[in-house]
């Protein structure tokens, strides 16, 4: 049996804190994970359009294998920017691996973007973007509560065609594991099923923590693309999501959690991992709590549970988010309720 978090926010992983800062003139923003100590960390990408930095220092026969930060971004290439301003932070700082006696230790802060360049912001900023002083104003405000909706990484965010943004979500076993995920959620797919006001990711919500409408008895779905899809044009969408456990899993156990992990996409979407989307999950683990038993089976579960916290993040994150210009809100497109 999983409980929820005490915050249902990823930050019920012991030693994680989350950051935002966002310029509502520009309407976008930066997300940062950062641990009290560097963490395990690996990445895997299913989408066709991903946007990175410094994810190779994650690769299984990389040197380093664990980040300090990772970061969520939006701006499309421009928001890799975002990861240079929390390096500076953390080098101020004293964290970073170790290169040479004398050397300043390097960072390591991997990250990914989404697109939110089409959403009525003002782009106009010169040569100097705005991405690595709202990484480093991201890192410095980090902590263990933290915006949903419209915020960070979330904030210019387009899931179809309702306002995406800045979800979470957690669950801990009853033997001491916590598993916690972070989404910022700007997909082609759409959130909901078709026809209703209902989520996708309706089965796995706990606590109606995206606001509990069901499906009726007597609806089925449409299985064609829906109706409410984004344009789907290249380089415009992606789902980034950040899956945290205390366990202390080895880096392949880390990878084959992010891979089960991405299913989540697909309990939330549709459609989903296109060759639209840059859909990518990070996996990290603070090893704080020792894993018992059978490895292969507690990381199997693991990743189960894993799944279903990003696909309630997903949902979340579109139901927290506010309505931005013209691009209504599920909230303000459902007033009145449509469950089929």
């Amino acid at each position: 049996m999983v409980r929820l978090g005490a915050r249902n926010l990823i930050t019920d992983v012991a030693g994680l804190a989350v950051g935002h800062a966002q310029d509502t003139r520009v309407a976008s923003g930066v997300t940062v994970l950062v641990g009290d100590a560097p963490m395990n960390a690996v990445y895997d990408i299913r989408g066709g359009a991903p946007g990175t930095r410094d994810v190779a220092t994650l690769d299984a026969m990389a040197l380093v294998g664990q980040a300090d930060a990772i970061v969520l971004s939006g701006g499309s290439a421009f928001g890799l920017d975002a990861p240079a301003g929390v390096t500076g932070v953390l080098r101020a700082l004293g964290r970073g691996f170790a290169v040479a006696p004398g050397a300043p230790r390097v960072p390591i802060v991997p990250g990914a973007i989404l697109f939110d360049l089409a959403n009525g912001g003002d782009k106009e900023w010169g040569e100097e973007t705005p991405y690595r002083a709202l990484g480093a104003q991201a890192i410095q405000s980090a902590s263990l509560d933290f915006a949903l909706g419209n915020a960070g990484a979330g904030y210019g965010a387009i899931a179809g065609k309702y306002k995406g943004g800045l979800g979470s979500a957690s669950s801990v076993t009853e033997d001491g594991f916590t598993v916690g995920v972070l989404a910022a959620v700007n997909s082609v797919g759409s959130p909901l099923i078709p026809g209703t006001d209902v989520f996708w990711a309706f089965a796995f919500e706990q606590n109606r923590e995206f606001g509990g409408r069901r499906l009726g008895p007597d609806v089925a779905a449409d299985l064609d693309l829906p109706a409410d899809m984004k344009g789907a044009r290249p380089g415009e969408n992606t789902t980034i999501a950040i899956v945290a456990t205390d366990a202390d899993l080895t880096r392949a156990e880390l990878g084959r959690v992010a891979v089960m992990a991405a299913d989540g996409f697909a309990r939330a979407l549709r459609p989903v991992h296109t060759p639209f989307d840059g859909d990518i999950v990070f996996a990290v683990s603070t090893a704080k709590t020792q894993l018992t038993g059978l490895r292969a089976r507690e990381t199997m579960r693991l990743g189960h549970i894993a799944a279903d916290c990003i696909a309630r993040a997903i949902a979340r994150g579109v139901y927290e988010a506010n309505s931005l210009g013209n691009i209504k809100s599920y909230r303000d497109a459902f007033k009145g309720g449509k469950n089929g």
